[in-house]
C-alpha cells in the first residue's frame, strides 16, 4: 500500500508549491519585461546618438564619429570602400541588430543618408552583467517567497487541522461505553461541525453496538453454564452409582471432562470478548494444564495410530487464564493430530517456549502465512479453520509470540514463545 503524508504535510506542500509557482512566474516576468525595457532604451539611445551625429554632420562635415566605452561610431562616404569597418559590420542592412566584436555583445544601428552611411555600435557588457546580477536578486527573492510560503503553509495548515486533531483526540480518548459528545451547540455551521456530527452518529451507534453484545455475552454465559452445570451435576450422580461397570464408568467420567472442559473454554472466549485485560489474582501451571489435555487427547492419538508424548521437566507458571493456556495446548495438539497418522506428537514445554511438533503431511509454503487467518483450511484440512486463529489471538492477547515450521522432508513444528 502507497504510503500517505500527513493532512498537514498536504497543505503545507500545497503552500509551497504554490508560492514555489507564483515565485517563479513572478521571477521569470519580471526579467523578460526588465531585459525588454533595456533592449528599448538601448534601442532609443542608438537612435538618438544617430540622429544627433547625422545632424551633426550636415552643420559640420569634418564631424567625427561618437567613440567613448559604450558608444563606437562608423562612417562609409560616397565611394569609400568600407575597409576600415569589422568584418560583421560591412555587410549589415539597414535598421538594428546584434553582433559580437572580439567576444563583446553589441546592438548596431545602420542608417543611410545622402550617399553616407552611419554606422552606431552600443557596447551591452555592463548591461548584461547588470541583468545577471538582477536575475540573482530575483532568484534570491523567489527562493525567500517560496521559503516563507512554506512556513507559512505549515502554520495554516496547524490551524486548519487543529479542529480534527481534536476530534481524534477525542474520540482515541474515548471509552467504549461512554461516547463523548463532539458536536457543540452554538458553534458555527460548518464541515467541522459536520464531521462531528457524523462522529456522534457513528459512536451512538458503535455503543449500542457494544451493549448489544455485551447484553449477549452475559446472557450465554448465564445460558451456557447452567445446562452444563445440569449435565456435570448429573455426571457426578451417576459416577457414585456402585453398578455401573467399568466402560460405563469410563464414558461418564469422559462427560464429564467434556463439561468442565466446555465450561473452561466458555470462560476463555468471554475473557477474549473483553476490550480490558483480566486481572490475575494466582498465576496456572501450564504444565499441569498440558498434561491434563495430552491425556484428553491420548484415546484420539491410539485411534490414529499415532503416538503421543510430553516433555516437560519442571512446572511453568503463567499469569494468564488457566483456560486460555487450555485453549492454545488443545488447539495446536489436535491440529496436530488432524494432519498426522501413524506418526509421533512430541509436545515440549520449558520456562521460554512451547512447541508441538509432529511427523504428519506438513503445510505447504504458500499457506504459512495464511494458517492463522480465519476460516483458512488447507487442502488436508478437515476442521472449520477456526483453531489457530483462536489461538493467534490469545497469543496477541497475553503478547506471546507464535510461529510455524514446515520443512520439505515433512512434519510441522508449532513455537509459542512466552517471554515475546
Amino acid at each position: 500500500m502507497r504510503r500517505r503524508h500527513s493532512l498537514r504535510s498536504r497543505v503545507a506542500l500545497a503552500f509551497a508549491g504554490l508560492g514555489a509557482a507564483l515565485a517563479l512566474l513572478l521571477t521569470v516576468g519580471i526579467w523578460f519585461a526588465a531585459h525588454d525595457v533595456s533592449r528599448r532604451l538601448i534601442d532609443q539611445t542608438l537612435r538618438a546618438e544617430l540622429e544627433d551625429y547625422m545632424a551633426r554632420r550636415a552643420r559640420n562635415p569634418n564631424s567625427l564619429p561618437p567613440d567613448t566605452a559604450s558608444l563606437r561610431g562608423y562612417l562609409v562616404t560616397a565611394g569609400q570602400t568600407p575597409d576600415h569597418l569589422p568584418e560583421p559590420l560591412r555587410a549589415l542592412p539597414v535598421g538594428q541588430h546584434e553582433i559580437e566584436l572580439d567576444g563583446v555583445p553589441y546592438r548596431v544601428a545602420v542608417a543611410e543618408r545622402a550617399d553616407e552611411r552611419f554606422l552606431i555600435l552600443f557596447s551591452e557588457a555592463r548591461q548584461r552583467l547588470r541583468e545577471q546580477r538582477f536575475l540573482g536578486y530575483l532568484i534570491a527573492g523567489a527562493t525567500l517567497m517560496t521559503l516563507l510560503a512554506t512556513i507559512g503553509g505549515l502554520w495554516l495548515a496547524g490551524r486548519v487541522i487543529a479542529p480534527v486533531t481534536e476530534l481524534a483526540r477525542a474520540v482515541s480518548a474515548a471509552p467504549p461505553d461512554d461516547p463523548p459528545r463532539l458536536a457543540v451547540e452554538g458553534e458555527p455551521d460548518d464541515e467541522i461541525a459536520e464531521l462531528a456530527g457524523a462522529f456522534d452518529h457513528y459512536l451512538d451507534r458503535l455503543a449500542a453496538f457494544v451493549e448489544r453484545e455485551r447484553t449477549f455475552a452475559a446472557d450465554a454465559s448465564h445460558e451456557l453454564r447452567t445446562p452444563l452445570a445440569v449435565i456435570r451435576g448429573a455426571a457426578e450422580v451417576l459416577a457414585e452409582d456402585p453398578t455401573l461397570s467399568e466402560a460405563q464408568a469410563q464414558r461418564i467420567a469422559r462427560i464429564e471432562r467434556a463439561a468442565a472442559d466446555m465450561s473452561a473454554l466458555i470462560a476463555a472466549l468471554l475473557l477474549l470478548a473483553r476490550e480490558e485485560t483480566t486481572t490475575i489474582e494466582e498465576p496456572c501451571d501450564a504444565v499441569q494444564i498440558a498434561r491434563e489435555c495430552i491425556a484428553r487427547y491420548q484415546p484420539l492419538a491410539t485411534a490414529r495410530g499415532s503416538v503421543l508424548s510430553l516433555d516437560a521437566p519442571a512446572p511453568v507458571w503463567l499469569p494468564v487464564p488457566p483456560a486460555m493456556v487450555a485453549i492454545v495446548v488443545a488447539n495446536l495438539v489436535h491440529n496436530a493430530l488432524a494432519h498426522t497418522e501413524n506418526g509421533t506428537i512430541a509436545v515440549s514445554i520449558d520456562a521460554r517456549r512451547l512447541q508441538v511438533r509432529d511427523t504428519g503431511v506438513g503445510i505447504q509454503e504458500s499457506e504459512l502465512h495464511q494458517v492463522f487467518q480465519r476460516y483458512h483450511r488447507g487442502p488436508e484440512s478437515g476442521g472449520a479453520g477456526i483453531g489457530l486463529s483462536l489461538v493467534k489471538r490469545v497469543c496477541d492477547r497475553h503478547g506471546w509470540r507464535i510461529a510455524l515450521d514446515s520443512p520439505e522432508s515433512g512434519g510441522t513444528m508449532a513455537t509459542l514463545e512466552f517471554d515475546a
